[in-house]
């Protein structure tokens, strides 16, 4: 089992930044993709970015990219999603999960799941 919690959500206006994390605990968190997803209200959750076990390799949904950086610090069994340039579309609960494959989009292939944090953009 992998136990997953974020945090680093709020309330922010457009343009500002926030930094989600996301700590992990249990089994070996580098042995796992990390992947974020995000829910907005009367939505379907989505694919937002994810990382490799190794950090070295990173996918990312066209929606954010060039915007958002995923990470992660394996030693600290951490990682982070930081959301620059932030848009009122970009509200919605953002959830961190652990998975095995990369490159792939799909939810189906993440194993554990954090609670989510909120994250709301003022126009």
């Amino acid at each position: 089992q992998v136990q997953l919690l974020e945090s680093g959500g709020g309330l922010v206006q457009t343009g500002d930044s926030l930094r989600l994390s996301c700590v992990a605990s249990g089994r070996t968190f580098s042995n796992y993709v990390m992947g974020w997803f995000r829910q907005a209200p009367g939505k379907e959750r989505e694919f937002v970015a994810a990382i490799s076990g190794s950090g070295s390799n990173t996918y990312y949904a066209v929606s954010v990219k060039g915007r958002f950086t995923i990470s992660r610090d394996n030693a600290k069994n951490t990682g982070y999603l930081q959301m620059n340039s932030l848009k009122p579309e970009d509200t919605a609960v953002y959830f961190c999960a652990a998975g095995h494959y990369l490159g792939t989009s799909s939810e189906n292939t993440y194993n554990y799941w954090g609670q989510g944090t909120q994250v709301t953009v003022s126009s």
